[in-house]
């Protein structure tokens, strides 16, 4: 089973038995409530990004990516040489290095505001950086009616049953809100296991589902 953005809403006006014109109108905010769910409660591969930028010489702030939701790991490139930063507060870094004039390779981040990141030491010439991080994909809503995203097909049960948490929310039907989240809970659970548990193991290690 899978959904594009067509079948997944006539889908929930058939669960919910209603074509009402602001329910309808709704259903677009439904879906993403669902997909921001899943984005914040499970780790995907699939959620995962990789870029690359720039900060230039004596510029202590490297801007994120505007889809960026949190950082797993940024690296200096020199010479073909990843070099890993550590992830630090703020206020480590005003602590490491208190004047901003003070210059090197940078060895230390921090998340400044939402689309900053602060560097230390300043850095003493332009260096390039990969930045690796969970990213906000674009939602089913996006597209077209007959457009997929990795949710739609690899999570339909999970994108369908939060959909339906929102929409008997919206109907004011707590039973059905109970019995929805109780299925997407489940969902949930599922794909956590497919993304934080099999799909990481090493295949090789012995506590491993043998039959």
């Amino acid at each position: 089973m899978s959904f594009t953005l067509a079948t997944l809403k006539s889908t929930v006006q058939d669960y919910c038995e209603t074509s009402e014109t602001t329910f309808v109108a709704d259903l677009n905010t439904f879906i993403k409530e669902a997909e921001e769910r899943i984005l914040k409660n499970v780790e995907l591969p699939v959620f995962r990004k990789n870029v690359t930028g720039t900060a230039a010489a004596s510029n202590t702030y490297l801007s994120t990516p505007t889809d960026f939701l949190a950082p797993y790991s940024l690296a200096v490139i020199s010479s073909s040489a990843y070099i890993y930063l550590l992830f630090k507060h703020v206020s480590f870094i005003r602590d490491y290095t208190p004047n901003p004039a003070t210059t090197g390779t940078p060895k230390y981040y921090a998340l400044f505001d939402d689309t900053t990141f602060i560097l230390g030491p300043t850095p003493d010439s332009t260096y390039t950086f990969e930045l690796h991080y969970k990213y906000r994909p674009d939602s089913l809503t996006a597209g077209s009616d007959s457009g997929t995203t990795w949710l739609s097909t690899n999570a339909p049960d999970a994108l369908l049953y939060g959909t339906l948490v929102e929409a008997a929310t919206f109907l004011k039907i707590p039973e059905e809100v109970a019995q929805y989240e109780q299925r997407f809970t489940a969902a949930v659970a599922a794909l956590k296991k497919l993304g934080e548990g099999y799909g990481a193991r090493d295949e090789a290690r012995y506590d491993i589902n043998r039959a």
